[in-house]
């Protein structure tokens, strides 16, 4: 009973982020009023009547999507209502667990690019240190500079808190 609640706990929030994702890639774009017209209210009410009577399909859509997201809302409302404390603390571990190891991939991904940026620099610093002798003697002035201050961030963990640092390269 208790995994069967759970399972329909985590359907109806997949459903929820799914339906949210979907009315995001709908790219609804109003076109700014003249400066004239933005402080008037009717103005501003025209303008958005306007652009859903261009684009009835698209905002009936949305629309759509809006109170399929209302209702499934309400509905894990009702269902998280229905649990345990012991059952909902299961249910936010298991999402707790779920975005550290969606974390561990993006802060792997950080680390590997910063490396690799890290390596760029370094080339490109090589390559001034090659060139600004000459550079000097034709223009008078650094090819590059701020070497000393260039960064790039890492992040690293104690096992339990994750913490951002910049590292001087």
């Amino acid at each position: 009973m208790e995994q069967e609640q759970t399972a329909e706990i985590a359907a109806i929030q997949s459903q929820i982020e799914a339906l949210r994702q979907e009315r995001a890639s709908f790219a609804v774009k109003i076109t700014p009023l003249p400066e004239s017209d933005s402080s008037s209210p009717q103005a501003i009410v025209q303008l958005y009547r306007r652009q859903a009577q261009e684009n009835a399909e698209l905002f009936a859509q949305l629309k759509g999507i809006d109170d399929a997201i209302a209702a499934l809302e309400a509905l894990l409302t009702k269902k998280q209502a229905q649990l345990t404390p012991r059952q909902l603390q299961s249910i936010q571990q298991q999402q707790l667990e779920e975005a550290k190891k969606q974390a561990q991939i993006h802060a792997e991904r950080i680390n590997e690019l910063a490396a690799q940026l890290a390596t760029e620099i370094r080339s490109l610093k090589a390559c001034a240190d090659r060139l600004s002798p000459v550079y000097w003697q034709i223009y008078y002035k650094p090819f590059i500079t701020g070497f000393r201050t260039i960064s790039v961030p890492y992040v690293r963990s104690d096992g339990e808190v994750w913490t951002i640092v910049n590292r001087i390269v």
